[in-house]
């Protein structure tokens, strides 16, 4: 067999013609198969993937590292968040979310926790994450390492305001220069929590 037979592709393009139409399908194939722009957006409620991972930048929030029954069986202070990844205020909430975890780290527990599954289903008591959850999304619960709730509000809640019961629950001071933040949009999905001017 000829060099040429087993590879018929320089021979081509040894054609100034058939060069040139061989590079154009080449071309027109990686449009057709090429992806399309990304899609995720802050402001729907479809589904983009993690949201902590995505318009936070923070991937390691989920899965939680404990359980709110550990936390309780610890007594450690636990702040559950409630939240659904196809929700355009959880997408927004994602940042106040990391920025927690930045000032607070081990200091707490945080638990992420996504609402799907607490839906229509029965309360088991205390160390049961639906017990505390009120149906609307975002939600924050910070509960003291006594098992007390301390904090429990929904929506677009400040970072601050839960900074305040976290320190409330720990008895430990507020991180200097918290007290007046503000999330500032970076670009059209990343956004972040900045102590205000």
């Amino acid at each position: 067999m000829t060099p040429d037979a087993r590879f018929p592709l320089p021979r081509l393009l040894s054609r100034p013609l058939a060069s040139l139409w061989t590079l154009m399908l080449i071309v027109a194939m990686g449009l057709l198969w090429a992806p399309g722009p990304a899609a995720a957006s802050l402001e729907n409620d479809r589904y983009d993937g993690n949201i902590f991972a995505l318009y936070a930048g923070n991937g390691s929030l989920v899965p939680p590292r404990s359980s709110l029954a550990q936390s309780l069986a610890e007594h450690r202070v636990a702040v559950v968040v409630y939240y659904l990844d196809d929700s355009s205020v959880s997408k927004q909430f994602a940042p106040v979310v990391s920025e927690l975890q930045r000032l607070w780290g081990n200091g707490i527990d945080l638990i992420p926790l996504v609402t799907d599954p607490l839906q229509n289903r029965p309360d088991g008591g205390a160390a049961d994450p639906a017990h505390y959850w009120d149906g609307l999304i975002p939600q924050v619960v910070v509960i003291g390492s006594d098992g007390r709730v301390v904090f429990d509000r929904h929506g677009q809640v400040s970072v601050d305001a839960i900074n305040a019961a976290v320190s409330e629950a720990t008895g430990l001071p507020m991180a200097p220069g918290s007290g007046s933040s503000a999330t500032l949009s970076f670009n059209e999905i990343n956004s972040e929590v900045v102590a205000s001017r």
